[in-house]
């Protein structure tokens, strides 16, 4: 395993009513824990990227081992953000490993192979980058990132660049794709209603 994990909760939530959507209970559980479970057998570590007092997760985080790293940049700059906080974090504490996974903490259903695919996805195309897809729709935030590209979005984010599919088309980014049935893997609970139907999908999925 050569890929850390970032689970990306730095986003203010709006949709949700404000707070953390990764901290809303899913069958009893933080959405948070759901992300960890189908994360943590796939990768070598795991990090959150999270704003503000990071004591509001402490009750998970200290359960998993899981360090809370800030965005780089003021005044929630979006998810390239949180990735570069990934990719720095990499560089400074896990040198032995060279790719970030970003995941949003809102996405109970992501698939185990979610690694894998991604990894063959962009090593078939021959890019640096490579991101998910289903439904006919591409998943931007999730995707594999090199922390060898953490100078160049740096420096991008500084120019003010937000948007990641922009970003990832200079450098070359594969698609790997997944069915949607009977359960869309990338499927993101942005309002009440979402965890709710969230809800009634875990016990088919």
């Amino acid at each position: 395993m050569t890929v850390l994990a970032v689970i990306l909760a730095g986003g203010l939530a709006r949709r949700m009513g404000g707070g953390d959507k990764p901290l809303r209970l899913l069958a009893g559980r933080p959405l948070l824990e759901h992300v960890l479970d189908r994360l943590r057998p796939q990768v070598a570590a795991v990090i959150l990227n999270a704003n503000g007092d990071p004591a509001r997760f402490a009750d998970i985080t200290s359960h998993w081992g899981l360090p809370v790293v800030p965005d780089p940049l003021p005044d929630y700059p979006g998810p390239l953000a949180g990735v570069l906080a990934a990719l720095d974090w990499a560089a400074a504490h896990r040198p032995d490993l060279p790719t970030v996974l970003s995941a949003p903490g809102d996405g109970p259903f992501l698939p185990p192979d979610l690694v894998a695919r991604l990894e063959e996805a962009r090593a078939a195309a021959g890019t640096p980058l490579a991101c998910a897809a289903s439904g006919g729709w591409t998943h931007p935030p999730i995707g594999l990132w090199p922390v060898a590209l953490r100078a160049e979005l740096r420096a991008a984010l500084l120019a003010g660049e937000r948007k990641i599919d922009r970003w990832t088309a200079r450098f070359g980014c594969a698609l790997a794709e997944w069915p949607t049935d009977p359960v869309d893997p990338f499927f993101n609970a942005n309002t009440p209603e979402d965890l709710a139907a969230a809800e009634a999908l875990l016990h088919g999925a």
